[in-house]
């Protein structure tokens, strides 16, 4: 590269650019930047680093421009470098229209380069277009996060892929490869581009293997209808190197997502194996049913029953005897990729278990109202028949719903109303006798949210009024309530709750 000294106020320096710009893929202004900033740093080295020294280069002709500027200023107060501004004063002699704010060029006398300041200049303009050709690559490829891209092994260390792209490098983590997968130097590699950080060395791309996105994007690229936005893939599940499930739906009624993505005597599916090393994968119909969902995402396994708890996102499963090992796979694989796929916690029970444990619930349950209720076991046993799980629920159902249920009348409705209510009432004074002799505050007792478990613990550790209770952090509640369904966000809004009171009263005040 020429020197500054050479080319000063010459179109050759418009030349170079031109080539340096065509070499390094970016822009002829950010190259003649690149230049204005390394002249602009051989006039601080001539005229003093004190002075804010600006170059410009023309466009069109090449010449050089450097000068001073300074700022216009109305005092010196509180002004570091004075050799940077001027005082409003003396820039009315100058120029009478100038404001406060404004800036005044002097232009200098061209610089006569020397060879340490030439060679300064030189090492500025190769650092910039370095800074710029590295942004470039980052404004590139933070755009491709989420793409498959593909590049030569270029060397191994401590089991981490580098990958070259031409113009740049790529890493893949040890951890980020399948496992028991080895890549020698030259070999072609496929990977999902997972991040992109910009640090001082360059832009860091980090490839992966084993990310759930990159068998869909592997599908996406062997079955045209998923390219097509036909076949939409719902949900991914890994196990890297071992097996996988993902769940497709299709938009057209007249396409089977399931047989598509298989292809003409599995080719489709083959290609995808073949670049995971062997993957298995399960081709899942997606639902928006959650049961049937679950049922497909546990492939071949055969359902018996599916029960869903909603509130703990539960889904329970019962299958034959001689299907738990399946359903629930090697080592739990095939529970616990169906568990990731649907987003449901899964328990695989047998129907001997499940027989088992519904006879313990029956029984207990049917104990509970004879106890409660004051009732015959026929009595009891018809209740949780009809489904009653608990006394408030006798108490508050509706007496006609209550009276039509075989082998009940008016009379036996009314009076099991009465006693469900009397049952209610008596534990209720109980309670509130209890929560008393532990010195609760009546504005704890009648918050709301607090079950009656949960406020004898709380009496238990001395939080006694609303007050109290609105003075502790969340992981102060869940340690005294260790057993209870409270998560980090339901606590923390308890918590929250409790204090309104305090903005409450501060209004008032």
């Amino acid at each position: 590269m020429a020197t500054p000294q050479a080319i000063y106020g010459s179109t050759e320096l418009l030349q170079i650019a031109d080539s340096v710009a065509r070499e390094k893929g970016l822009s002829k202004e950010s190259v003649i930047e690149a230049m204005e900033q390394a002249i602009q740093v051989a006039g601080r080295r001539k005229y003093g680093h004190e002075h804010n020294i600006r170059a410009e280069i023309d466009k069109k002709t090449g010449e050089i421009k450097l000068y001073r500027v300074r700022t216009v200023v109305e005092s010196l107060e509180g002004i570091e470098n004075e050799h940077e501004v001027i005082l409003l004063k003396d820039a009315k002699k100058l120029d009478k229209a100038l404001q406060v704010g404004e800036e005044i060029k002097d232009l200098l006398p061209p610089i006569d380069f020397g060879r340490v300041a030439a060679q300064t200049a030189k090492q500025v303009v190769l650092q910039k277009v370095r800074d710029a050709e590295r942004e470039k690559q980052f404004a590139e490829f933070k755009d491709k996060i989420g793409e498959i891209v593909s590049g030569v092994v270029k060397r191994v260390e401590y089991g981490n892929v580098i990958v070259d792209f031409g113009r740049t490098e790529a890493m893949i983590r040890r951890d980020e490869l399948i496992p028991r997968e080895v890549f020698r130097v030259g070999d072609r590699i496929r990977a999902y581009i997972s991040d992109v950080r910009r640090e001082k060395t360059g832009p860091q791309i980090f490839l992966s293997r084993i990310h759930p996105e990159f068998l869909a994007k592997l599908f996406a690229q062997e079955v045209p209808e998923i390219y097509d936005g036909i076949i939409e893939i719902k949900a991914v599940a890994r196990d890297p190197g071992s097996r996988a499930k993902f769940a497709v739906y299709s938009k057209d009624p007249s396409v089977n997502p399931v047989l598509s993505c298989v292809g003409m005597r599995g080719s489709r599916v083959q290609a995808v194996v073949g670049e995971l090393q062997g993957e298995k994968i399960d081709i899942v119909p997606w639902s928006p049913d959650p049961a049937t969902f679950v049922v497909n995402a546990l492939s071949s396994a055969e359902v018996s029953k599916v029960v869903i708890d909603e509130i703990k996102n539960r889904i329970e499963v019962v299958v034959p005897d001689d299907q738990l090992s399946l359903a629930i796979g090697r080592r739990g694989q095939n529970v616990r990729l169906a568990s990731q796929l649907t987003g449901w916690s899964i328990d695989i029970l047998t129907e001997a278990v499940e027989s088992e444990r519904r006879a313990e619930e029956f029984n207990s349950l049917s104990a509970l109202f004879v106890e409660a209720l004051d009732v015959e076991e026929v009595i009891a046993h018809l209740l949780v028949t009809e489904g009653f799980t608990s006394v408030e629920e006798v108490a508050f159902i509706p007496l006609q719903d209550l009276a039509i249920i075989e082998g009940f009348d008016d009379n036996i409705a009314q009076e099991l109303h009465n006693l469900a209510q009397a049952y209610l009432e008596n534990k209720q004074q109980e309670n509130e006798k209890k929560l008393k002799a532990l010195g609760l505050d009546a504005s704890l007792i009648t918050f709301a949210g607090l079950k009656q478990e949960w406020l004898e613990k709380l009496g238990e550790n001395k939080v006694l009024t609303l007050d109290d209770f609105a003075d502790l952090s969340t992981a102060e509640l869940l340690e005294m309530l260790p057993q209870s369904d409270l998560t980090n966000e339901s606590a923390g809004a308890l918590i929250m709750s409790a204090r309104s009171s305090w903005f409450a009263e501060d209004g008032k005040a």
